[in-house]
């Protein structure tokens, strides 16, 4: 089983520890890169050990949890070998996997609830990248990115 990268700014705190609860009910296991009650801190910190692990290390994805999820997922599409999706609702999720085979969830502590949360990241989780005609897209995506390490 897939193992998972989490991690939060002050923003996510509250609901990423429902996650990871949420994530030990499921079944899988999780590597915690913070933050902890009450410590402030900046999330790309957090993001960039998230997608580091994920870009080295194929037997994880990462879920990373700020205030809205837009910051986090502009740090982590900045790593090579990352594709980070900002999501806030089940069409986002699934499409992010089927379509554009997401590493990284990007979700916002402050705008999505612990039951919205908890349906996010299982259909995250549990829907595969559906290939075909999507994998043609997503290599294109992946020579952009080496476009620009080659330079």
């Amino acid at each position: 089983m897939i193992k998972v990268a989490i991690g939060c700014d002050h923003g996510g705190y509250d609901l990423k520890e429902k996650v990871k609860a949420y994530l030990t009910e499921l079944g899988y296991e999780y590597l915690d890169f913070g933050c902890k009650a009450g410590e402030s801190v900046d999330y790309p910190d957090i993001a960039f050990l998230i997608g580091e692990t994920v870009a080295t290390n194929a037997d994880y994805v990462g879920i990373m949890i700020d205030g809205v999820g837009i910051g986090s997922g502009m740090v982590l599409n900045k790593i090579p070998g990352v594709r980070g999706a900002v999501c806030w609702d089940l069409s986002s999720v699934i499409n992010s996997k089927e379509h554009n085979n997401a590493n990284v969830l990007s979700i916002g502590g402050q705008f999505i609830g612990e039951g919205l949360a908890k349906q996010l990241v299982k259909t995250w989780l549990e829907t595969d990248f559906a290939g075909g005609r999507h994998d043609r897209r997503v290599t294109k995506i992946m020579e952009i990115e080496s476009r620009f390490l080659h330079r």
